[in-house]
């Protein structure tokens, strides 16, 4: 489980991406979530789009293996049914959540989760990003500014840090990560099987 989270225009997004269409090893989850449709955005592959009602209803039912309300706004979780399905195929499932998410996940599974958090080179960096999206009112922009301080101090809970300056360089020492984290001994499902033939 590799949890990828940067503050708004930290690049997690577009890592997110690349890895999902260039490591066939690796699937990434969708989150359900309580926000609008954006133009451009498709169910099912962006997000679940889902009404509050239905959304506490499945915390309720127990479907969800992480959760949080962002912005004290909009609901954003993730659905339990379809990682469980990727795991048990031996998928790498990639999270691209925030750190609530990231915390929740380490404490229902802290062996499993693997944890990057992605930096900005700097704050002006990061408010160029948000507005080039051209996506986003600027009073959202605004607010996303006042968030991302708030998301950033929370760096220290993650394993790895990685400072987004270049996105082909960020890519590549992410790739690093999840090789060296798939190499672990405990990880290496078939392991003990393939030693034991290893014999004279």
């Amino acid at each position: 489980m590799l949890v990828l989270a940067s503050p708004p225009g930290g690049g997690k997004t577009t890592i997110t991406r690349e890895l999902m269409y260039t490591d066939p090893k690796t699937v990434v989850s969708v989150s359900a979530t309580t926000r609008e449709k954006r133009p451009g955005e498709v169910e099912g592959q962006h997000y679940y789009f889902v009404s509050r009602e239905k959304f506490e209803q499945m915390v309720d039912n127990k479907e969800m293996l992480e959760h949080a309300l962002v912005y004290n706004k909009n609901y954003y979780g993730t659905p339990k049914a379809p990682v469980e399905k990727y795991l048990a195929e031996g998928k790498d499932v990639l999270f691209d959540v925030d750190w609530q998410g990231n915390r929740s996940l380490s404490a229902i599974a802290p062996h499993d989760v693997v944890s990057i958090f992605l930096l900005p080179p700097s704050w002006d960096t990061l408010a160029q990003r948000l507005h080039a999206r051209a996506r986003d009112t600027e009073e959202e922009i605004t607010r996303r500014l006042a968030m991302a301080e708030d998301e950033i101090s929370h760096y220290r809970e993650f394993q790895y840090v990685v400072i987004n300056n270049d996105l082909s360089e960020s890519l590549h020492t992410v790739r690093a990560i999840l090789d060296a984290e798939r190499a672990k001994r405990e990880r290496l499902l078939d392991v003990d099987a393939f030693v034991s033939t290893l014999k004279p």
